[in-house]
This record gives structure tokens, sequence and C-alpha cells, in this order.
């Protein structure tokens, strides 16, 4: 039997009425040819169940048209929905996502972003501005581009793609103030090498400070971002006199501090207002529904593909890419009540108010 002959790119360009050069084109870059000979090529490709050779193309540019990203981890929706949205704007472009995920862990973070490296990577998008020294000395001596994202470097020093963490927090503060609450706690992520948890901890103290309001230490809570650790978080708040109106680091721990405040029989929101941070699918559908701050999750991970392969492919780099952020207002928060006793035993006995309409 007679071995069957290797289908070539010059047998799909044949077929498909255009040149080699154009055939290629197609394959490896689409958005680059015209619709109808993108279709003609894809068609003669799919006939003949042919893919384009990446390790040759490889050879031949010098570059993989693979990007790596290292998050910190998978278990948090607001980087599932980001990181989805990266591959989908790399993919758009020709490019294939390649993901690692470090754990909170920064000196893994080195680690798994030498892998990708070594891995021929064209690019590297990295999550944060608190980095491992040995992570930039790699970075540099590959000489490998890289775009840093969910924070901003306002000294332009190195791309980055993100919002202002500590103006979104000082923004939910402001609101709180100005429907009232005077009497603040903050359940805050582990600001430790954490750059975007520390930002929002001091955005809540600034906006506090300027209105000569304390934010005592026993009201500020350092927790892992799980559930568990929001209602383990809210049941310490709660076993003293307290605030009223409680900040999070994100949704995920005011979720936990919302389902804490329901097994404790506190009303929320009128024993105790209560506030989030992302906007995750889930905060609409709460009950009651997350006040909370919306981050643009999706287009940072396309302005994110955007600000990296500018950078790979050679063409104008803009060093600081802003995104806004909105605060959503929903029923998790209102005005405190006169001589609110929020947080106490006393609280727990009141009934809820009725439910009120979103407001956005």
């Amino acid at each position: 039997m007679a071995a069957r002959r290797t289908v070539t790119l010059q047998d799909i360009a044949a077929d498909a009425g255009v040149s080699t050069a154009t055939a290629s084109r197609a394959l490896a870059t689409p958005t680059k040819v015209r619709a109808d000979t993108l279709a003609r090529v894809q068609l003669a490709a799919k006939a003949r169940g042919y893919v384009l050779h990446g390790a040759g193309r490889a050879l031949r540019s010098q570059r993989t048209r693979t990007i790596g990203t290292v998050i910190p981890t998978l278990g948090n929706a607001i980087f599932a929905n980001a990181t989805h949205a990266l591959q989908k704007a790399l993919e758009a472009r020709g490019y294939t996502l390649l993901l690692a995920c470090h754990e909170f862990d920064l000196a893994n973070e080195v680690r798994v972003a030498r892998q990708l490296i070594e891995r021929g990577v064209d690019g590297l998008v990295l999550v944060g501005l608190d980095h491992d020294d040995a992570l930039f000395e790699t970075l540099d001596g590959a000489r490998m581009p890289y775009v840093l994202t969910w924070a901003l470097d306002r000294g332009g020093r190195r791309p980055s793609v993100g919002f202002d963490n500590r103006q979104a927090a000082a923004r939910v503060v402001q609101y709180l103030l100005d429907i009232g609450h005077r009497e603040f706690a903050m359940i805050a992520g582990l600001t430790g090498r954490n750059d975007r948890a520390r930002e929002r901890v001091n955005g809540v103290r600034a906006a506090l400070a300027a209105r000569s309001i304390p934010l005592p230490a026993e009201r500020l809570l350092e927790r892992p971002y799980t559930f568990a650790a929001g209602r383990e978080a809210m049941r310490q708040l709660a076993s003293r006199r307290g605030p009223t109106a409680i900040v999070c680091g994100n949704d995920v721990l005011a979720i936990g501090a919302l389902a804490e405040c329901r097994a404790l029989g506190i009303a929320v929101p009128d024993a105790l207002s209560l506030t989030g941070f992302d906007d995750l699918d889930f905060a609409a559908h709460t009950s009651p529904t997350l006040t909370t701050i919306r981050v643009p999750c999706e287009a940072l991970g396309a302005t994110a593909a955007d600000a990296l392969l500018a950078i790979v492919e050679g063409g104008d780099a803009t060093r600081c890419h802003e995104l806004p952020v909105e605060l959503v207002v929903r029923e998790t928060t209102a005005p405190p009540r006169p001589l609110s006793r929020a947080a106490t035993p006393a609280a727990r006995k009141r009934t809820p108010a009725p439910r009120r309409r979103a407001r956005t």
C-alpha cells in the first residue's frame, strides 16, 4: 500500500486559488486577510485535514505566536473571567494562550514564568505590581515582553493595564459616608505582597481620614479570599459592639460575611450595611443583592492582549492603560438607623427591612 503523501501549504494555496504567502498568512494571522480569502483557505485546509506546522513557522519567524499568563488562582471567578477575555482577544489575532497559576506565592511565580519562557512564549501577562525581583531579572535577561494587569504603574516604568484600586475603595466609603455611616470596619484580603488588597485598604483609610473618622485596628481584619474566611471575620466583628457598615475587599469575602449575618440574625441592610468589590455574576443574585464595585474584567483582558501584542509586534506601546470602574448600589446598603447597634445581640433581634429595588 502506497504511503499517503503529506499535505503541504502549497497544496492548500493551490486549492484556494491564492499564493503560498497568502495561505500562510490566512492560517497564521486570519485578521490580516480579506474575509472571502480567509474562508477559501480555511475550507481548503479543512477539506485536506491540514494544520499549519507551528514549529517550522517558529523557526522561520523566531516567534511561536503563543502568549503566557501567570495569575494568582483560577479559584476566583474574576481572574477566570479576565483570562477568558484575554484568550479570546489573543485567538482573534492568531495567538495561543498558555496559563499558569502561582497560588499567591511570588517565588512560585518566578518558577512558572521561567517555564513559560523556556517553552518559547512571545510575551507574558502578569497580575499586579508586587513581584519578586528575580522575576524582572528573568524577564529583562530574556528580553521578554510583558504587561502588568489589575493595577497601574503610574510612573510608567513598566507597562500596565488596570484601574485605581485605592480610588475605587475610597469611592465605596464616600458613598457610605454620604448616606450617613460613621462607624466602619473592613474585611480585607491579605495585603502582604498583594498590592491590590493593600491599595484597597489604603483607599478606605484615606476616605475615612478625610472625614476625621478612624478605622480602629480591631476593625480591620485581613483574610484569604474565601467564603469561609468572610464568615469567620464577620463572626469576629459581630462578637462586640460594632460598625454600621463593613467594606469587604472582594465579593467572595462579602458573600461569606452576608451568609454569617443571616446565620446570626443580623439584618442587612437594616442593622448593617455591607459592600463587596468586583461585581461577580452572583453579586446581583444574592439576597439581598450586593452593593459592590464593578471591575471591567472583560475589557481588562482584551486591553491587556492589545497592549502586549503592540510590544511583541513592534508597534506603538502605551505604558499605562487605565480602565474605569463603577459603583453599583444594590440592596445590602442603606442609611444607618438612629442609635443603631449594628452587629450586636440586640440588633440581631430586629426584623429585616422590606426589600428595596436595586439601584445602579
